[in-house]
């Protein structure tokens, strides 16, 4: 079978070889290989055009998707840590201490007996006697004190100070749900975001039985930061789940949480949110 050459107008000579070229349609089928050189550049430029089109439109709705999705985690997260926050008691501050001025009578410091060498006692270590204790109104007690309130006032005694129990320790393996600080993913929530929506790899299976929607995450933020216990504890599909557990146990040390000012383990809860563009 002979090619078919579309643009090649040789036939048309060979039609009408010995016949009256000056009619019409000579003059129309000269010009049928201009005309389908037309069309066919005319049908690839409108091709073109709707495949421009489409692919411009599909970029939009996924730069849209990924935009809502990021407005979205962002918000759930934001919710989260004021939830938390919330939670945390203000510590009572203790009350100013109301200083008083004890009411304290004259007295002078009562000597015990020793035997020492005459140039070792200083005077006012030396024993009173019985005359001039009889001669003397001043009271004896354990200093010799210059009183404030020779009528109303107490005799100064030796108060014993009872030593303060130290604060209990925090335990090492007790795990916090609120803390005074909670910890934190470094950069902040939006840099938690960040991580989430780079590193996840949305599962294929899922992806081909449209599957989609948001797996909730709890995991313990250790005191040295690192990521523990990561449980689903609202989930989607079991490829969803698992993808969810994977990227969370990926993520790089937190700033761990602190309560009375030392590191302790925190629980915490990342939603994270699986959509098909």
């Amino acid at each position: 079978m002979a090619k078919i050459d579309l643009i090649d107008n040789g036939w048309t000579d060979l039609v009408f070889e010995g016949k009256n070229q000056a009619y019409g349609a000579y003059q129309l089928r000269k010009n049928t290989g201009i005309r389908n050189l037309k069309a066919l550049l005319t049908m690839f430029a409108i091709f073109a055009l709707i495949a421009a089109i489409v692919i411009a439109k599909v970029s939009i709705d996924n730069y849209i998707a990924s935009r809502n999705a990021a407005i979205e985690t962002d918000v759930e997260l934001a919710n989260l840590a004021e939830k938390k926050e919330a939670k945390v008691e203000k510590k009572d501050e203790p009350e100013p201490e109301k200083i008083e001025i004890e009411k304290v009578k004259s007295s002078v410091a009562f000597t015990v007996p020793e035997i020492k060498k005459d140039e070792e006692v200083k005077e006012e270590q030396e024993m009173k006697s019985q005359e001039e204790l009889q001669e003397t109104n001043t009271a004896i007690g354990a200093f010799t004190v210059e009183g404030n309130d020779e009528a109303a006032g107490e005799v100064m005694k030796v108060k014993e100070t009872i030593a303060e129990p130290e604060p209990p320790k925090v335990e090492e393996t007790k795990v916090f749900d609120v803390v005074e600080e909670m910890p934190q993913f470094p950069g902040g929530n939006s840099a938690l975001f960040e991580y989430l929506s780079k590193n996840i790899k949305y599962p294929v299976v899922a992806e081909e039985n449209g599957v989609q929607g948001r797996v909730v995450v709890t995991f313990v933020v250790e005191r040295d930061g690192s990521i523990t216990d990561v449980k689903v504890v609202k989930s989607v599909d079991p490829s969803l789940d698992k993808e969810a557990q994977r990227v969370v146990k990926s993520m790089p040390h937190w700033i761990p949480g602190k309560q009375n000012g030392s590191a302790v383990r925190v629980k915490y809860t990342v939603p994270v949110t699986f959509r098909l563009q």
